[in-house]
């Protein structure tokens, strides 16, 4: 086992390596041993970074969390300039995402599925990651004229397409509740007018 590098780089190395096996194989199916082994480091490093594997857990979540968000914010500001375009960006992310090779729907989705009910800090995190996706969508739906009850709506379709997603095993699901939430945007504009 090789421990080298500063701690940032190790802790890096055992994150990535739990993220890949916690959303590839599941939480509960993932010991800390195989995490060790995946990462690199010897076990006694591996609960010097992260005493105990709901810590571990807890880390992949909330990291993963910041990631996810930030890839989603990079491409609707990367591809848009309209504000309805913007939200409907969203749905295209979602469609790529849905297409990559060991896409699995939401990891906070299976972790909460497995965990929610005995680890309080999966749940929290669960929570945390719905309730800021709900927050960008809204903020998005606002912006091209939208309310926020119109915002929870576009966020449930979204959340939808990402479970259809993963057990369809198609990207067809992002298509098909984008054009949802363009009708859904559409029409509540126009009753606000």
């Amino acid at each position: 086992m090789d421990d080298a590098g500063t701690a940032d780089a190790v802790r890096t190395r055992v994150l990535d390596a739990a993220e890949e096996l916690f959303y590839g194989r599941g939480v509960q199916a993932v010991g800390m041993d195989a995490v060790r082994s995946a990462a690199g480091v010897t076990l006694r490093r591996l609960y010097q970074l992260f005493p105990s594997k709901d810590a571990l857990v807890e880390a992949y979540l909330l990291r993963r969390d910041r990631r996810w968000r930030q890839s989603l914010a990079d491409h609707v500001d990367a591809t848009a300039v309209a504000p309805e375009e913007r939200v409907m960006a969203v749905f295209d992310w979602l469609r790529r995402w849905f297409e990559e090779p060991g896409f699995r729907g939401c990891a906070f989705v299976n972790s909460f599925g497995e965990l929610g009910a005995v680890s309080p800090e999966v749940a929290a995190a669960a929570r945390h990651h719905v309730a800021e996706f709900q927050r960008y969508v809204t903020g998005l739906v606002v912006a091209a004229g939208g309310d926020a009850t119109a915002g929870a709506q576009v966020t449930l379709l979204a959340e939808g397409a990402i479970t259809t997603a993963a057990v369809s095993g198609t990207s067809r699901p992002a298509r098909e509740a984008g054009e949802a939430a363009r009708l859904l945007l559409r029409a509540h504009i126009g009753i606000k007018r």
